[in-house]
């Protein structure tokens, strides 16, 4: 085999191979040879077949299997020329049938090219320098009670009352939704109950409800915000014909071992410790991406390389898709977040480019420390991807990721990265600062891309990379003000 380097560019490489005619030959002998025990063919006697006759028979087939064998073991040819290929190598063969049946006969030396990107060199730098601030909020027993009052209303008691029905009431309802005098798919529900002024539907919906009794039918005309997700249904005016099938009343509202216990734990104190452990999860993981975008943003200041370009025009594809289907679900423009998509696109090349680098820096990090992702850990995220999805689809969710290896491995990447970002946490200076809940959930800037709100908002999805495969359950009710997707 002879390997001849044709381009070295910047990062760009492209390699001439070829390999001689006689040694196509000899593997192409080396497989008839192995055949010959193993095939049967009329008119001979096992193991009998001549040579000749098997290359007549199968020799094409063999020479194709021999040329396939060595294109899979290219890469081989990369990293003994010491390099790393940032992604699958463009394999470049003849175009000619003639020159291929030539090949396939064994009487014309096999010739391609691999055209690549290399990985580039990184020099990992002293950690010392790096300061971050962890921002630590101490939750207030006020913010537990609060939120295991909250908690304690979903198992509140409610009975039939005869009387109309005010705020605070449970109402039971069939509603149709209309725009235009037409009803719109997933504009209806049955039997949905709906307790006045708890703001779960769009405004406006809950106080025209205000008054109606068990048997009425209401017309009730509400407009859907401007911002609503649904875009065919943002800023529009609805009618729903509503009809009041329950009207019941909120029974007293007890907060003690008999409600935890409603709620299956075994006391209230239980029930606290599980609130206070959510609730500090949450605003745990805020300050993990504030500690996280630190960090980052240090050693994207630190390292300055190019990076390899179809690595970056993969994951700008990524973020300008998510970018657009935000748009798209929200009804919205370019000009409507006052840019235009020539510096939107700047903008997201700009972030690509960045996470790229970032990801290889990381990468390179986590080799040099041993940083790995076990089976068993692969496993649970894998099963914490599935919990994600309704009783139903897990099983589905679960063959997908068990017969698609590279979808299992878009879960590995974020654990590895996590475990790198452990690891330098541990060797960097780290400094709590106790902060208040408003400035803990303030949101930082995009790193270096200085988006515009909604902009930044898109961006942060794309940050954020979605599992691949997954998505959140869609919601049902469309006159619903939390429901991104209700009436698709």
């Amino acid at each position: 085999m002879q390997v001849t380097e044709t381009l070295n560019s910047g990062l760009k490489r492209e390699i001439k191979v070829v390999v001689p005619a006689g040694d196509m030959e000899a593997k192409l002998l080396a497989r008839l040879s192995d055949a010959k025990d193993k095939v049967r063919i009329n008119g001979f006697r096992p193991g009998k077949v001549p040579v000749q006759h098997l290359r007549k028979v199968y020799g094409k087939s063999f020479m194709a299997e021999v040329v396939n064998e060595i294109l899979n073991e290219s890469r081989t040819i990369i990293t003994g020329r010491g390099e790393k290929a940032a992604m699958q190598p463009e394999v470049i063969m003849t175009e000619d049938e003639k020159e291929a049946e030539k090949i396939l006969a064994g009487g014309s030396d096999f010739e391609f090219k691999l055209n690549y990107e290399v990985i580039p060199a990184i020099e990992i730098k002293d950690f010392s320098d790096i300061k971050v601030t962890r921002p630590v909020y101490d939750v207030p027993e006020s913010e537990i009670d609060e939120q295991v009052q909250r908690v304690a209303e979903s198992s509140r008691s409610y009975e039939t009352k005869s009387g109309k029905a005010a705020e605070g009431d449970r109402v039971t309802i069939d509603y149709v939704g209309k725009i235009d005098g037409e009803a719109f798919a997933g504009g209806a529900g049955t039997d949905q109950p709906l307790v006045l002024g708890s703001k779960e539907f769009i405004p406006g919906f809950e106080d025209q409800l205000v008054g109606t009794k068990a048997g009425d039918e209401k017309l009730v005309t509400v407009t859907f915000p401007e911002n609503y997700q649904a875009a065919h249904l943002a800023g529009k005016e609805a009618t729903f014909d509503v009809t009041v099938k329950e009207v019941a009343a909120p029974g007293k509202l007890e907060v003690n071992d008999e409600t935890a216990k409603n709620l299956g734990l075994e006391s209230l104190e239980r029930l606290r410790e599980v609130v206070k452990g959510q609730i500090e999860s949450q605003f745990g993981s805020m300050t993990r991406q504030k500690v996280k975008r630190q960090l980052l943003d240090q050693l994207d200041t630190s390292y300055s390389f190019e990076a390899p370009s179809k690595l970056v025009e993969a994951e700008f594809t990524n973020i300008w898709n998510q970018v657009n289907r935000d748009l798209e679900a929200a009804g919205r423009t370019f000009a409507d977040e006052e840019t235009t998509e020539e510096e939107a696109r700047a903008e997201y090349t700009r972030l690509a480019e960045r996470r790229v680098r970032l990801g290889l820096v990381l990468a390179e990090i986590g080799e040099k420390a041993g940083v790995t992702v076990s089976d068993e850990e692969l496993q649970r995220g894998l099963f914490e991807q599935i919990r994600r999805f309704p009783g139903n689809q897990q099983q589905e969710v679960y063959e997908f990721y068990r017969s698609n290896p590279d979808a299992l491995n878009t879960l590995r990447a974020p654990m590895f990265e996590e475990k790198v970002v452990d690891h330098l946490l541990g060797q960097i200076s780290v400094t709590d600062k106790k902060v208040s809940k408003e400035e803990l959930m303030a949101e930082d800037e995009e790193g270096e891309t200085k988006a515009k709100p909604a902009k930044k908002a898109a961006a942060k999805k794309a940050e954020k990379a979605e599992e691949a495969g997954s998505e959140e359950p869609k919601k049902k009710a469309a006159p619903k003000k939390k429901a991104a997707k209700d009436a698709e």
